[in-house]
């Protein structure tokens, strides 16, 4: 009997393993859709996952997991009986059978309901990199490849809450928003951008090719190099001529001049380039570059025509930075050397790396390899070890952008490139929060130097009290990315990475000045169980309460920079001190750091939320303030609203426009809408702060940036990021408009419109098309056309004067052959149009809401 009992045990544990074992992973077909937003009159959404299995074997009951990614935290009461999902960390989610699910036959289905916080809209919020763990094999995990994400078509589906007022883009309201856009004369254009100082254009044109030579001050020798490397793809080789030499020249001339500011001079025998630094001769090149023909890039020509001009320029804002977000997903370094080139081209300054957060540790530091062999590479793992587990869809094996980091000499590689187009690259390393990679990296490494032998050496750079049972969850709902700030190792880290990178600044020979320690996003609950903590509060009487943990790890790290000789650099909630107003908690400018040159970014004016004046707060108290605001500089947001727009959108919809009218010494003027939509009267900003001459002296400039959750590809990066940029370098260099500054509404609102106008037409008949060839070319995002019913006729307009409509009426897509729209047409059939750039390539189809077939 008992020997029965076995055999059967045997074959049924062998028929379960054989069903695993054959079961075709790429059979399991998944799809997700959203089902009500504001489920239940709560800021939550009911989804569904759809699970079909199209092979010929069952599914088995047991002995399979479901990993995915998902940004919103699941309710796991809420979830269908047959399935259990549990929250692993940040956005990593287990999803396994119960009990009460009993397999899944060939070509049936299975759909798992749950409730989530908060809501979904788009595309980004969607569940990715879903894989399939067998738990005979769990080091394995097989990618879900055929998965989809149903559109929302419904109110219900994309209004996120009750008060919610941002409605969903439709082509009716693309056409009412681009209806004042007037398509201008290309040739009534200027050639230079952004915007000069000064531009006249003259008579005639300079004819460019390779028998022209360069002639340089000695002081310009490396910008002359620059500008043959620049010039050889388009017309081949310039030679060098002494500034005597006959025969057509371009010349770059030295004249005492402000640092930045430059002038060009085109006539039909000369280019001449005159400044008193080497970085103004730089920006001269970049608007001579600007000038060319827009196909110049497209291949090396016999000759280009240079229109003559007189240009008198400078910036308005010292500094001009874009911030990248490689430690979410990463980026080559060749992309990086791409985007560098931009940054050049619209004459951007500052390149802000933020190469460390919680998902992601992308540069080697010599003697900490766990920062990049764990820190660097995300694979399927339940906890992190020798690598961390995935994040934002980037599935279980290391070939993903959730995987990579740059070597010692890529870095160098990237500063020397940097430098030569007169770029400061400021290194970014977040801490005390935002730091689970480093974390586990250090980790890692403590445990295998303690089953080496060497437990001193071990805990040398440990960044976590091992002991601490504190419980805590950040915003992205980590509960281990925050570093001890008792623990004296967390300072020797934080020196070795930063003697480090000064070598690496020394080798590149490029200029470093502050260095970025985050400090943005601590979680309440960190620390308050730390024996360490508590060790130091016994030991240090500056330390009362876990609070002042903050200034204490600041004071440390301000203190570490200045025996280096480098300054602090961080978010802006380095600049706050927490304190009480009759009682209640409140945040003010801190007092004691502000005379120690201190710079922050300060990102939080979200309209609607309460600190909308905190960036004029900080400058007025005396901190160096660089103008991030969320609602006008975080082109990871998407476009607008709607589905297929991949972008976040926590902090408002961004599309190029924002960051074009950002008024940097008085944004309160044109804020006209809060975060829910919501119409905003001036009244609403009488008790906000206003800025100080003294506030404006502490502003030194602005910085779009470019965070990394839905960058998985550098075609995905190069969308959201133009061409907002351009907006960004407009806002940057030139001087503030006559719109900014008018104070009869209806005029600022005229001449805004003339701006706005000429703004999108420089934008699609010069500087969109030279991005379609320059450097090999740029993914930047196309909109959609605007399209509008009016009495059976159908008119359709777009944001960028010069880029052509094509349509169909037969319901098929557009293409180059199909019918290009110049006037309005019938309203017959099935309208779907689609807006092509003048190298053809194509953005999105949409259609008219209301559709009138005849």
């Amino acid at each position: 009997m008992r020997l029965s009992v076995l055999l059967f045990a045997l074959v049924v544990s062998l028929t379960t393993m054989a069903q695993k074992l054959s079961f075709p992973n790429q059979q399991l077909a998944a799809s997700w859709e959203v089902i009500e937003n504001n489920y239940a009159g709560k800021r939550q959404f009911l989804a569904a996952f759809t699970f079909k299995n199209n092979s010929n074997v069952a599914l088995p009951a047991t002995g399979w997991s479901l990993f995915f990614n998902f940004p919103r935290l699941i309710y796991k009461d809420s979830v269908s009986p047959q399935v259990r999902i549990e929250h692993i960390n940040g956005d990593f989610y287990r999803l396994t059978p119960t009990a009460a699910f009993k397999g899944l036959a060939p070509k049936d289905s299975l759909v798992v309901t749950y409730v989530a916080g908060a809501w979904a809209v788009n595309i980004t919020d969607a569940p990715g990199g879903l894989y399939i763990v067998w738990d005979d094999m769990p080091e394995k995990g097989y990618t879900l490849t055929n998965y989809t994400v149903k559109p929302t078509t419904q109110r219900k589906q994309y209004m996120r809450y009750n008060d919610d007022k941002v409605e969903r883009v439709t082509a009716e309201r693309i056409y009412a928003q681009n209806a004042s856009i007037v398509d201008l004369p290309e040739n009534s254009l200027p050639k230079v951008f952004p915007t000069p100082v000064s531009y006249t254009e003259g008579n005639g044109s300079f004819l460019l090719d390779n028998k022209v030579q360069i002639t340089a001050d000695n002081r310009f020798e490396k910008e002359a190099q620059y500008l043959q490397q620049e010039l050889k793809p388009l017309i081949g080789e310039l030679g060098r001529a002494t500034s005597n030499a006959n025969g057509k020249q371009i010349q770059l001339l030295y004249k005492e001049m402000p640092n930045e500011a430059y002038e060009l001079t085109v006539t039909s025998t000369a280019i001449t380039i005159t400044a008193g630094s080497a970085v103004g001769v730089f920006y001269g090149i970049q608007s001579l570059k600007s000038a060319l023909p827009v196909n110049a890039w497209k291949a090396q020509q016999k000759s280009l025509a240079v229109p003559a001009m007189t240009v008198a320029d400078a910036p308005r804002f010292p500094y001009r930075s874009f911030m990248l977000d490689v430690a979410r997903n990463f980026q080559t370094k060749e992309e990086i050397f791409k985007t560098l080139d931009l940054l050049a081209l619209y004459k951007l300054n500052v390149f802000h790396f933020h190469f460390s957060d919680d998902e992601g540790w992308r540069v080697e530091i010599p003697g900490l390899p766990e920062l990049t062999s764990v820190g660097g590479r995300r694979g399927h793992a339940s906890k992190d070890g020798d690598f961390l587990h995935p994040s934002f869809g980037s599935g279980p094996d290391f070939n993903t952008s959730g995987t990579g980091h740059y070597t010692r000499q890529d870095y160098i590689d990237i500063l020397k490139y940097a430098k030569e187009r007169h770029i400061r690259v400021i290194p970014e390393i977040e801490t005390p929060g935002h730091a689970r990679a480093a974390i586990a990296s250090m980790t890692t490494r403590y445990n295998r130097l303690v089953k080496e032998g060497k437990p001193k050496e071990a805990a040398e750079y440990l960044l976590v009290d091992l002991n601490d049972s504190s419980e805590y969850r950040s915003v992205q709902r980590w509960t281990n990315n925050v570093i001890n700030p008792a623990m004296p190792s967390a300072y020797r880290f934080m020196e070795k990475v930063t003697d480090e990178l000064i070598a690496m600044y020394k080798d590149a020979d490029a200029p470093l000045e502050r260095i970025h320690f985050g400090g943005d996003e601590v979680p309440a609950g960190v620390w308050t169980k730390s024996p360490a903590v508590k060790a130091l509060m016994q030991k240090d009487s500056s330390v009362k309460e876990v609070n002042d943990l903050w200034y204490y790890f600041f004071g440390h790290i301000n203190d570490m920079l200045k025996r280096k000789g480098l300054l602090l650099y961080g978010w802006e909630e380095i600049a706050m001190r927490k304190t009480k107003r009759d009682g209640k908690a409140m945040y003010i400018p801190n007092p004691t750091l502000v005379h120690n040159n201190i710079q922050v970014d300060v990102w939080n004016n979200v309209i609607g939320w309460g600190s909308e004046d905190l960036p004029y707060q900080l400058a007025n108290a005396g901190y160096k303030v660089i103008l991030s605001p969320v609602s006008n500089m975080y082109f990871d947001l998407s476009y607008q609203k709607e589905f297929d727009e991949p972008g976040q959108y926590w902090g408002g919809f961004l599309d190029m426009d924002k960051p074009f009218y950002f008024i940097p010494f008085d944004y309160y003027k044109n804020s006209t809408r809060d975060i829910d939509g919501n119409v905003v009267n001036q009244s609403f900003f009488e008790n906000k702060a206003r800025l100080t001459d003294y506030g404006k002296e502490q502003i030194p400039g602005l910085q779009g940036l470019l965070w990394a959750e839905t960058l998985t590809s550098a075609a995905k990066m190069e969308y959201l990021l133009l061409p907002k940029l351009l907006s960004l370098s407009e806002r940057a260099w030139s001087k503030d408009p006559t719109w900014a500054t008018e104070k009869d509404s209806t005029k600022a609102q005229a001449l805004y419109t003339q701006a706005w106008s000429q703004f999108v037409n420089v934008l699609g008949k010069r500087e969109l098309p030279r991005l379609d060839y320059f450097k090999g070319g740029f993914q930047y995002r196309i909109p959609t056309p605007g399209i509008v019913n009016e009495g059976g006729t159908i008119k359709m307009n777009t944001q960028i004067p010069g880029f052509a409509i094509y349509y169909t009426t037969d319901g098929s897509e557009p293409t180059l052959k199909s019918k290009r729209y110049s006037q309005p047409v019938p309203a017959t059939g099935t309208i779907r149009a689609r807006l092509f750039t003048p190298s053809g390539r194509a953005g999105r189809t949409v259609a008219p809401s209301l559709q009138k077939t005849m």
